[in-house]
């Protein structure tokens, strides 16, 4: 495969489309610079890739019911340049119905995803939670993430936080201006939850320079289709002793919490990475 296959489109400084990939074909696409990994340059970020794959969930298995939850499984590095995405229905039903998708790079795959899809209905009688609700972004600072990550990604982010934030525990809001996919509009589940994985990187326990803590995954639950704009969290960063640790997050849109987001992390000393 030509080198410039497996490159960012922008990578060489060139302009590269305001989005975090460009379509090639119906299941085939091309990751932009900013989709850029915060570990390593030649890499996509987990948010966007996530965010795309339910995309192509949504879009090519199109359907009344709601995403309940989506658990993606990181395989290994997401290499940057082209790939495709492959979706099938796992377990079809009139009010259920389970979805499995993938990122493949030619024979690897990179991540794979399970998504449920349950029946709507009318519940707004007993509707109700215990979580947290949010300050509203314009009451928090603005922080550019920028400044401890590198990674195209991370600069396509506006952000906002609490005056609390403190290693292992943070509030927080982000947003892009950037669609997934170059001249095309975001499925709204899917427009949200591009920007979750960003958690891990939110309340940060040890300096990313000294210590590695990559995520293996991210699960999340939601109990309503969230709103356009401005996704919220509630982080909590927990390390084990023994090299494994947990983001945890409560997820809230403009209208109050939605949901929980969760990242299983692999935890070493001396390994940072970021650029």
């Amino acid at each position: 495969m030509p080198a410039a296959l497996n490159q960012h489109l922008g990578h060489d400084g060139a302009p590269c489309p305001e989005s975090y990939y460009v379509r090639l074909t119906a299941d085939r696409l091309h990751s932009t610079l900013h989709s850029q990994g915060a570990w390593q340059p030649g890499e996509q970020h987990m948010a966007p890739a996530a965010g795309l794959v339910l995309a192509e969930v949504e879009r090519r298995l199109p359907s009344d019911k709601i995403v309940s939850r989506v658990a993606f499984d990181i395989l290994g590095v997401i290499h940057s340049g082209e790939f495709t995405i492959d979706v099938q229905v796992i377990r079809p039903g009139r009010t259920i119905e389970l979805v499995e998708a993938s990122m493949r790079h030619g024979d690897r795959t990179s991540v794979h995803a399970r998504v449920w899809r349950l029946q709507a209905g009318a519940t707004e009688s007993v509707a109700g939670h215990e979580w947290n609700r949010l300050p509203a972004p314009e009451e928090m600072s603005s922080v550019p993430f920028s400044r401890r990550w590198g990674g195209g990604f991370i600069a396509s982010l506006e952000g906002r936080q609490s005056a609390e934030t403190r290693p292992g525990y943070a509030r927080s809001w982000v947003r892009s201006p950037y669609p997934l996919v170059d001249g095309e509009t975001d499925p709204p589940t899917a427009a949200f939850v591009k920007l979750i994985d960003a958690a891990n990187g939110m309340a940060v326990r040890e300096d990313p320079r000294s210590t590695f803590f990559p995520n293996v995954d991210l699960t999340i639950h939601l109990t309503r289709e969230p709103q356009p704009g401005w996704v919220g969290f509630e982080t909590r960063v927990a390390f084990g002793p023994s090299g494994i640790g947990e983001t945890a997050s409560v997820l809230s849109d403009e209208a109050g919490p939605i949901g929980t987001a969760a990242q299983s992390l692999t935890v070493r000393l001396g390994e940072g990475a970021t650029q």
